[in-house]
């Protein structure tokens, strides 16, 4: 497993978020992997930009660019009234959910803004605009099946075969969570163009072996 510099760890930690270390390390070990294709790394869902941390050292490390796609404006269960809101990220003039300035102080600290380009808009929007292919499409956006689906037709057309798509928040069982990320894992090993490589926690890492969505 690629070893993660201590800053960068360090800077993982204090940044607002909710993946664990370990599926964390499961991530940047995959970007890692991925980067040595060449090719741009893609995160759908950045909130405050702890994931992203990971996914631009990987990036550094492999001299490519990590691109994110997020309308920083928060998923369902962010807004007010739900389980994971934080009302320190709600813009005071607007009244509406703005990661954005705290996602760009999480890789200012660490270091890693030159290494991230960062698309603030509709992922759909931004994917049906994008041109080239890419090494890693590490999809943790909206959990809805509407959302997950489309961040998967959107995206992995333009993962190259060897590129690695890893999926978050994977529950097979109903109980654990919301099932919309199990269904498009489901879909993507269903399709025969994919093979599992890890599973860690509900971060489910895969690798392109074929053409197909």
């Amino acid at each position: 497993m690629s070893q993660l510099k201590p800053d960068v760890l360090a800077a993982y930690e204090a940044a607002k978020g909710f993946m664990p270390l370990d599926e964390g390390l499961a991530l940047y070990d995959a970007a890692v992997g991925a980067g040595r294709l060449g090719l741009p790394l893609l995160e759908v869902g950045s909130y405050c930009g702890r994931s992203t941390l990971l996914v631009a050292a990987a990036a550094r490390e492999s001299q490519v660019i990590a691109v994110t796609v997020d309308h920083h404006r928060g998923s369902e269960e962010q807004q007010p009234g739900w389980e994971y809101h934080d009302a320190t990220l709600v813009d005071p003039e607007l009244g509406l959910m703005d990661t954005l300035p705290t996602f760009r102080r999480t890789l200012h600290r660490a270091g890693l803004e030159d290494h991230v380009l960062a698309l603030v808009g509709r992922s759909p929007q931004a994917a049906a605009h994008w041109g080239s292919r890419l090494g890693l499409v590490f999809i943790d956006g909206g959990h809805t099946d509407e959302h997950a689906t489309a961040d998967y037709e959107g995206w992995v057309p333009h993962l190259a075969e060897g590129g690695t798509l890893v999926i978050h928040d994977v529950f097979p069982d109903p109980a654990d969570g919301g099932q919309a990320p199990y269904r498009i894992y489901r879909r993507a090993l269903d399709s025969g163009a994919f093979t599992e490589i890890s599973a860690t926690r509900s971060l489910r890492v895969l690798k392109r072996t074929a053409q197909g969505v």
